[in-house]
C-alpha cells in the first residue's frame, strides 16, 4: 500500500459510518464490489479542510460487475439487500457490465462496454472522485484509484477525460457546489 493508499484508508477507517456501510456491502457482496466516489472525495476534503465530522452524503455509490445479470432490476435487488442490511444509507448501487446500455440515454454519446468494476470506477467524471475501496474479510482496505491519489489529496478537482464532456464536468462543479464547500479547492477548468 503506498503512502496515499494508508493515508485514504485511515481515513475511512476514522469513519465509524462508512465502515458500517462497507461491512453491509461486504456481507451483501455482490460482484466484484467497490464503494467510492464523492463519499470519498467529501470524507478526504471535509478532513483537509478542518471538518471534523463530515457530512452525511447525498448517496453512497456501489461499482459492482455482474455480466450474467445486465437488466436495471439488477441494480434494484443489490440496493435493496443493502437497505435490508443497513437501512438509512442512501445507496445507489450500479452494475458496471450494463454501464454502455444506458449510460448514453441518460448523458449522451455511446460508451463501449467495461471490463470490471476498476474499469467503471476509471470513468468517473473527476479525478478525485475516481477512487474506491473495498473491505475484504480480514477487515483490509483495497484501494482502487485507476486516476491516482494525488488530486484527491491535494484538492485538485480536475475533469477525467475518459469519458464525461466538458458541459457534463462545468454542470457538475455547479450542482455540487464545490467552490462553495471546499473553498481550498483548486479547480481546473479545461
Amino acid at each position: 500500500m503506498t503512502g496515499l493508499d494508508a493515508r485514504l484508508a485511515a481515513l475511512v477507517r476514522s469513519s465509524d459510518w462508512l465502515m458500517a456501510a462497507l461491512r453491509a456491502v461486504r456481507d451483501v457482496d455482490p460482484p466484484d464490489w467497490l464503494v467510492g466516489g464523492g463519499v470519498l472525495r467529501d470524507l478526504v476534503w471535509d478532513r483537509l479542510h478542518g471538518r471534523a465530522e463530515p457530512g452525511r452524503p447525498r448517496d453512497v455509490d456501489l461499482a459492482f460487475f455482474d455480466p450474467r445479470r445486465l437488466d436495471a432490476g439488477r441494480d434494484a435487488e443489490v440496493e435493496q439487500a443493502l437497505v435490508d442490511r443497513l437501512a438509512g444509507v442512501p445507496w445507489d448501487a450500479k452494475n458496471q457490465a450494463a454501464v454502455h446500455r444506458w449510460y448514453g440515454r441518460v448523458f449522451g454519446g455511446e460508451v463501449a462496454p467495461l471490463a470490471s468494476a476498476a474499469d467503471g470506477v476509471g470513468t468517473w467524471p473527476e479525478t478525485a472522485t475516481a477512487v474506491a475501496v473495498r473491505l475484504d474479510d480480514g477487515d483490509e482496505l483495497r484501494v482502487v484509484a485507476p486516476c491516482g491519489l494525488e488530486d484527491l489529496f491535494a484538492l485538485v478537482c480536475r475533469r477525467n477525460p475518459r469519458r464525461v464532456s466538458v458541459d457534463h464536468y462545468r454542470r457538475r462543479l455547479r450542482e455540487k457546489r464545490i467552490a462553495e464547500r471546499w473553498p481550498k479547492v483548486t479547480i481546473i477548468d479545461p
